[in-house]
């Protein structure tokens, strides 16, 4: 392809994702692994690549069989295909193709792990570890009652990382109860906060001195904290501990959604208090409660169990 050829296939994609950003909102995530995909494919392709309005179902298919002879996760492999799909829906939708080559592409099918979680006894022995753990006398006395107020804001609110080192102090509306957070595609949501977080939260910023537009959670030297940041403060509190799996800022947000559906939440409501576009993203943490449901089930139904035959109309 001549240099001109590639100056014109480059400015393809920029306008989608400039069209991306403008008119479907996207994440800077989402528009750099959209960026990423389409230059993955490029370069897998080489000299090969006809441009993307010459691009055939065979050129895609040879690119899925490699990556599933590599045994790349199919949660890998559709994400790849998602940015593919919306690429050429664009195209379509412009008039640069008359249609997408990836309508004849079949994908393999999506695994869901069932998400790891904490239990009870795990997650209260994890918010109390950073009021417990000695501290470094080189840390300011509030850091201490900062992690303590990050732990008890995942575990309250469900909030993804992003959108927990993305918070200013005034997200937190007192008169509400209610934390203001800003999710995917920067949709506000407002998430009820629990009495133990609003309390931890309160004392770290009169400790820390933050208020008003300031960030929230800030690192020592008084700027805001990183996702990285974080990640190292919740495994340096795990191995004081005695949790015996490894637990990330995001199985929290799991611990979070299967309580609420053990102690018997709506699924919607939980749905809306996680920030899910769809129900069906949120229904894969039905499978964890079924222990519940089927103590539900034999206590409630008369004929649930052998042992009790006794019908319920009958005294």
């Amino acid at each position: 392809m001549s240099a001109r050829g590639k100056t014109e296939e480059d400015a393809m994609v920029a306008r989608f994702i400039r069209y991306m950003m403008a008119e479907r909102n996207a994440s800077r995530l989402t528009l750099s692994a959209y960026a990423r995909t389409l230059r993955q494919f490029r370069e897998w392709m080489g000299k090969r690549f006809p441009g993307w309005s010459e691009c055939t179902a065979e050129h895609f298919r040879g690119w899925l069989y490699e990556a599933m002879e590599e045994q790349l996760k199919s949660s890998t492999i559709r994400l790849r295909f998602a940015a593919l799909r919306s690429f050429y829906n664009y195209l379509v939708r412009f008039g640069e193709v008359s249609m997408s080559p990836l309508a004849e592409v079949s994908l393999p099918k999506a695994r869901h792990p069932l998400p790891v979680h904490l239990n009870l006894r795990q997650m209260e022995e994890l918010l109390s570890m950073p009021l417990r753990v000695p501290l470094d006398k080189k840390c300011p006395p509030w850091l201490p009652y900062r992690d303590a107020a990050i732990l008890e804001l995942f575990y309250s609110c469900g909030v993804r990382l992003s959108e927990l080192v993305s918070l200013n102090a005034n997200a937190l509306q007192s008169e509400e109860g209610c934390l203001r957070v800003v999710g995917k595609g920067r949709k506000v949501r407002l998430v009820p906060v629990g009495d133990y977080a609003r309390a931890a939260i309160e004392r770290y910023c009169e400790m820390a001195g933050v208020s008003g537009a300031s960030p929230l959670f800030i690192s020592r030297l008084g700027r805001r904290l990183t996702g990285r940041a974080i990640q190292l403060m919740l495994e340096k509190y795990l191995r004081y501990s005695d949790i015996p799996i490894h637990i990330s800022p995001h199985k929290l947000r799991h611990t979070f959604a299967t309580h609420l559906l053990d102690a018997g939440a709506d699924l919607r409501a939980v749905q809306e208090l996680l920030g899910h576009a769809s129900l069906s993203t949120t229904q894969i943490y039905t499978h964890v409660t079924k222990s519940r449901m089927k103590a539900v089930y034999r206590s409630a139904h008369p004929r649930a169990s052998a042992s009790s035959r006794r019908h319920p109309d009958k005294g």
